[in-house]
């Protein structure tokens, strides 16, 4: 489920960036399939997170698992995989912010920056940071794993599909008091990239799942 919902999110990101679908839709119903995908995105990521939670608080992996609310939520600063996932989740919802507020087409300049820009900014950092963390958790440092893992792979894929998602962010931001997008043609590219990215990490999980068990 979870690697599914990454995949339908990463789709309606791709799709919402692709000319020969923005060119031919109109303007809401793209607004609307990128606050869509932003869902698919958040639900994931949360399925992602509870996955950490409920891992045992031991390396025994027959050990007790965390029960009720903790099972949820919880405060667990010791594991880089925690902080991967919640910094994801966070930056989940500064996209559910901005692509919502995309869809509203009675916002002035002022709004637009502080309610889409801005998060967007904030999510691309998160998104950052968290596949950083999960980077690095993978290759125990900056330098590859050798063995080209598929968990190093995946890894990589999201590394590259957040700094592509970076990219696109900046180069959204608004100029001057005319509000036009500093570069759109690398805006859509960034985002696309991003999301090709993110699809095939998620696609990728299966496999690692798999062949983990």
């Amino acid at each position: 489920a979870m690697g599914a919902a990454f995949m339908v999110g990463s789709a309606c990101f791709a799709a919402g960036s692709f000319p020969p679908f923005f060119d031919n839709i109109a303007p809401a119903t793209v607004a609307w399939t990128f606050f869509v995908g932003s869902l698919f995105f958040t639900g994931a990521s949360y399925l992602q997170f509870h996955e950490v939670q409920r891992a045992p608080a031991t390396i025994d992996p027959d050990g007790p698992l965390p029960e009720g609310v903790r099972s949820y939520f919880g405060w667990k600063p010791r594991r880089i995989d925690w902080w991967a996932t919640a910094v994801q989740l966070v930056g989940t919802v500064f996209f559910n912010v901005s692509t919502f507020a995309a869809t509203r087409a009675d916002l002035d300049l002022a709004q637009q920056r502080h309610l889409i820009w801005g998060p967007d900014v904030a999510g691309s950092v998160c998104f950052l940071i968290a596949s950083w963390l999960a980077y690095s958790e993978v290759n125990r440092g900056i330098a590859p794993r050798p063995d080209r893992s598929v968990g190093w792979w995946i890894g990589s894929v999201n590394m590259g599909g957040s700094i592509a998602f970076g990219v696109s962010a900046v180069a959204a931001r608004y100029v001057g008091s005319s509000g036009e997008v500093a570069n759109l043609s690398l805006v859509n590219l960034g985002t696309f990239a991003g999301a090709v990215g993110f699809f095939v990490g998620a696609a990728l999980l299966p496999v690692e799942s798999s062949r983990s068990t």
